[in-house]
């Protein structure tokens, strides 16, 4: 029976609704949504970057144990600092000192929900009205959600694919103004899986110095490099420039639905402080949701139970070892087979992350409009899941992840070929 009144008061809001439809998620559910429920063919899902569901991409012993001995020890069942606790945040300083010329403090890291948390904390703080932010395009969708969420205009600077998805510098400097707040840069690459250079990063904290905005790197990716070039975090030109670094233990680990990471700050300077992000963050954090105490780590001093401290230190690095060897086989499978299809090019050899960035040639392919078109009817036909390039802001691009078994890699990527062959003009 409806309930009558003379005025309801409530609405939903309308903003949620353009943020949430322009995620990956937004993107993946409609295109999941087209898979045709009489194809008997299993889904592989190329579109997405969580590969704890394989057995190639288990996570190590010590991190379950961490969790196990945390939680059984019935001392982590407190609410925590909104900072997060203080061994959790040793650790993780510790863990990202090494090779870095100015040391990094507890007191520098900020524990969040994922490294989602992290960049919502970091739009949150620098949105004000009239400011904008630089972020690369192709891109991860979830920085312009919540830009424009906080109704922080967004402007886009482009990733050059001819050059190795460098940052188009020139293109930073134009499209910047004395309201711009920040430059984001995500290394390894989502989407592109390039991995920046030393040479690059610090001409980007150059660029970013001469602007007189921070460098917010998102990291999520960290270490997760197999090509030739080395990965260097951002944090080393914390002295050239003040950086927030995002972070967690979801890719790393494989670990996603743990949901721990960091906001850390790298200003040996003190420049974030005197501007007051730090208070800002701070204040932030006090508002908003903290990761589960158990995964942080003890109530204060169980150090050695504790889960955070547990994982960083007692993870061995033949672990880390075989994730990377496992990924960089994925990406030569991934880059060989593409190269067997005509209609698809990928500029660069990924080198880092779980993904790659494939350009669609639309004039070879028949009955196809553009990139979310492609992977509709892919879906339909083939019940395989790639995400348009559109959902990273590259139109008639495609982003394909290479973070699964070989077997399901090797045959996904065979459907996408006899996907493109009967799509294919004929001559």
């Amino acid at each position: 029976m409806e309930i009558e009144a003379k005025r309801w008061g409530f609405r939903g809001k309308q903003e949620l609704n353009a943020a949430s439809a322009s995620t990956v998620r937004g993107y993946l559910n409609q295109i999941i949504a087209r898979i045709n429920k009489d194809n008997s063919s299993s889904v592989i899902r190329l579109g997405h970057g969580d590969p704890s569901h394989f057995p190639s991409f288990k996570t190590t012993p010590a991190a379950e144990d961490a969790i196990v001995d945390a939680l059984r020890s019935a001392k982590h069942n407190c609410y925590a600092p909104s900072a997060g606790v203080l061994p959790a945040r040793r650790a993780i300083a510790d863990y990202l000192n090494r090779d870095l010329p100015c040391k990094l403090s507890p007191d520098d890291v900020y524990l969040t929900s994922g490294c989602t948390q992290a960049i919502e904390v970091a739009i949150n703080v620098l949105s004000r009205p009239g400011a904008n932010i630089l972020l690369p395009r192709p891109g991860f969708p979830y920085y312009e959600s919540c830009s424009a969420y906080n109704h922080l205009e967004v402007r886009h600077y482009d990733l050059l694919p001819e050059k190795g998805w460098e940052v188009d510098l020139d293109a930073v400097e134009s499209i910047a103004d004395e309201n711009t707040v920040a430059l984001v840069i995500i290394n390894p690459g989502n989407p592109c899986g390039n991995v920046f250079s030393y040479e690059q990063l610090h001409k980007v904290a150059e660029t970013a110095r001469k602007l007189g905005i921070l460098v917010i790197s998102d990291e999520a990716y960290d270490n997760l490099a197999f090509g030739s070039t080395r990965y260097v975090p951002m944090r080393v030109l914390g002295s050239t420039v003040p950086v927030l670094t995002l972070g967690s233990i979801s890719k790393r680990w494989i670990v996603p639905g743990w949901r721990l990471g960091w906001i850390v700050t790298s200003d040996p300077n003190g420049i974030l402080k005197k501007f007051g992000v730090i208070d800002s963050i701070a204040e932030f954090l006090n508002i908003s949701s903290d990761p589960a105490t158990f995964i942080q780590n003890s109530c204060h001093f169980f150090m050695k139970q504790a889960a955070t401290p547990q994982i960083l230190e007692n993870t061995k690095e033949d672990f880390f070892s075989k994730i990377i060897s496992t990924l960089r086989e994925c990406a030569d499978i991934c880059y060989n087979r593409i190269e067997e299809i005509p209609s698809l090019t990928c500029p660069k050899k990924p080198e880092g992350s779980m993904f790659v960035m494939v350009k669609l040639n639309l004039s070879m392919l028949e009955d196809i409009n553009d990139d979310m078109d492609f992977c509709l009817k892919l879906a339909e036909e083939e019940s395989v899941i790639v995400l348009p390039g559109i959902a990273v802001r590259l139109k008639n691009w495609l982003r394909i992840t290479f973070a699964i078994e070989h077997s399901l890699l090797q045959e996904g990527l065979g459907r996408i070929k006899g996907f493109c062959q009967r799509h294919a003009k004929k001559q």
